[in-house]
């Protein structure tokens, strides 16, 4: 066998593999969006698969018409925007020293922070340490407690030791600050790894609820995905009630279930677009180099 017939075999093998990667992963998401399209009778019929069945816009109509919705959706894109920048700020600010060989003690600073990517207080210590700290029902307690991931920090750590000692040497001789360097040369080359740590800081914390299930009780505070897990969840206790005959109880329908899903999940995903250049080298880059 010739090595460009080789080639060819191989990498039509990954083409098909890529493709059956790619209809697995967004099979699920077509299927949610098929059933959201279409009509009660015939999702009820059991019609619905990858294609929708007379199609409605009814579900995504009194999506967009509940108001608490709307309200959710917009106190969710608030607060992972502040989390967002507070959190690159803070990873920034620690992970610029200890990027430095020259930092005293700059080893055991690291020891402390790995341990806590292994260890950890517990659910409970946390929940009672959110209430001394009288951060249960405000944004802060969302913020807060995950303000720095370790583990990101650590690939921005990785990033900052391979960039070239001498550009810092050449601005320390014109005469710029720490501060100064810092913002006008490490952080413009750091663009790409920047770009996909906020990216996945963005994503965490759109796609969080346990914090919020925990630390939230005030409704005007409800992030978009615990409203979405408690709207599932009352439907949940309702079509219980109604299996066991308690009542005239209302079963929310499954093409609004699955428009809810969509409505909390398409905003976060119109980013990815934007960032997507930045994406794979940003990763590359913070994980390969130093």
């Amino acid at each position: 066998m010739s090595e460009n017939t080789a080639n060819r075999i191989f990498n039509t093998v990954n083409v098909i593999l890529i493709v059956i990667a790619m209809v697995l992963c967004l099979a699920p998401f077509i299927h949610i969006i098929s059933i959201s399209l279409s009509s009660n009778r015939a999702i009820g019929s059991g019609e619905v698969s990858f294609f929708p069945k007379e199609i409605t816009w009814e579900a995504y109509g009194k999506v967009f018409g509940d108001g608490s919705m709307i309200r959710s959706l917009l106190y969710t894109i608030w607060l992972t925007v502040l989390s967002t920048v507070l959190s690159m700020v803070m990873t920034i600010m620690a992970a610029y020293p200890l990027a430095k060989s020259s930092l005293r003690g700059r080893k055991w600073f690291m020891m402390v922070i790995v341990v806590t990517m292994f260890f950890s207080g517990g659910i409970i210590p946390e929940y009672i340490l959110i209430k001394n700290l009288h951060l249960l029902d405000s944004t802060w307690g969302l913020i807060l407690p995950g303000l720095i991931s370790p583990f990101y920090m650590i690939i921005l750590i990785t990033f900052f030791r391979g960039i070239p000692e001498s550009l810092e040497e050449a601005a320390d001789i014109d005469g710029s600050t720490q501060i100064g360097t810092l913002i006008r040369i490490i952080l413009p080359l750091s663009l790409p790894v920047m770009a996909t740590l906020s990216l996945f800081y963005a994503v965490g914390r759109w796609n969080g609820f346990q914090d919020a299930l925990m630390y939230i009780t005030k409704p005007e505070l409800y992030p978009l995905q615990l409203k979405l897990y408690q709207m599932i969840q009352q439907n949940q206790i309702t079509e219980l009630m109604q299996n066991e005959g308690i009542g005239a109880v209302h079963v929310l329908p499954e093409s609004l279930k699955a428009a809810s899903v969509i409505f909390s999940t398409l905003p976060i995903l119109l980013v990815y677009p934007w960032l997507q250049r930045y994406f794979i080298s940003g990763v590359m880059v913070g994980a390969v180099k130093g």
